[in-house]
């Protein structure tokens, strides 16, 4: 039975995750920084430890003590909003945290001599701006904010490490979406606005620019993509996108013809 430790086990990947895990039969370690009875719930049978990345030897511990065949490190911050707010947090948690994981890991995978796969989860924000679109594997990273900074380090960290030897990968996440998306992301500030007005509980939704576009998925598919990532006998760089943009007011007009609200431009 392989075993996997989870950080970020309560977000909407780490959950979805845990989730696919779980059915597939093996032993789940999520690190989390609550153990208490308020924390958000794991599926059944997820082995829950305290650990935060601002205090990386917590992290490190877990997995030293489980003995992993995967690390899944899907902690950290996810909005490029906060990071301009808390710019030194988010270089600590979401870059060089990572480094401590990679090197546990190493030492783990030296010590059992056997592979432990590490997946770390990058993003779009470290091609910043691209000149070419659709972006590759080979882009070159140009970070336009502390997130994406924060990610391109942990990317190239994830290169450093397996030319060491370590079975380390990087997957691109582009943006992915679902129920368990936090409301302070717009397609889900869309998708709440757009309910709360077909129920009669709100009569507007003020949004930014409609002419934003991204290239969103189906998270599940994403969480699906890590796994697979995870179990390759080869690690590497992965872009995982859907090929396809659309604009916010695209997202929009989905969303409320969804809900029963055909002339969505009455209401934002």
């Amino acid at each position: 039975m392989p075993v996997a430790v989870v950080t970020g086990a309560t977000g909407q990947d780490g959950s979805y995750l845990c989730d696919v895990l779980v059915e597939r039969g093996w032993t789940v370690h999520a690190v989390t920084r609550s153990a208490d009875a308020t924390a958000a719930p794991l599926p059944g049978g997820v082995v829950r430890h305290l650990g935060d990345l601002l205090e990386i030897e917590s992290v490190t511990a877990a997995i030293k003590a489980t003995e992993p065949d995967a690390v899944f490190n899907l902690a950290g911050i996810t909005s490029v909003t906060e990071s301009w707010l808390r710019p030194e947090r988010t270089a600590r948690v979401t870059g060089s945290a990572v480094a401590g994981i990679l090197d546990a890991s190493l030492q783990l995978q030296e010590r059992l001599g056997r592979r432990v796969s590490v997946v770390q989860p990058s993003s779009a924000e470290i091609f910043g701006a691209p000149e070419i679109s659709p972006q590759d594997e080979s882009t070159p990273l140009r970070p336009l904010s502390p997130y994406g900074a924060a990610k391109a380090f942990a990317h190239d960290l994830v290169r450093i490490y397996r030319d060491r030897g370590l079975v380390a990968s990087s997957v691109i996440l582009y943006n992915h979406e679902s129920p368990r998306r936090p409301t302070t992301f717009v397609t889900r500030k869309i998708t709440a606005g757009a309910a709360a007005i077909a129920r009669g509980e709100a009569t507007s939704l003020s949004l930014g620019s409609l002419d934003a576009v991204r290239d969103w998925g189906w998270a599940p598919d994403y969480v699906e993509a890590m796994i697979r990532v995870a179990e390759l006998p080869e690690p590497s760089d992965f872009v995982v996108a859907t090929g396809v943009a659309h604009s916010v007011r695209d997202f929009v007009a989905a969303a409320f013809d969804a809900a029963g609200l055909g002339d969505w431009e009455r209401y934002v």
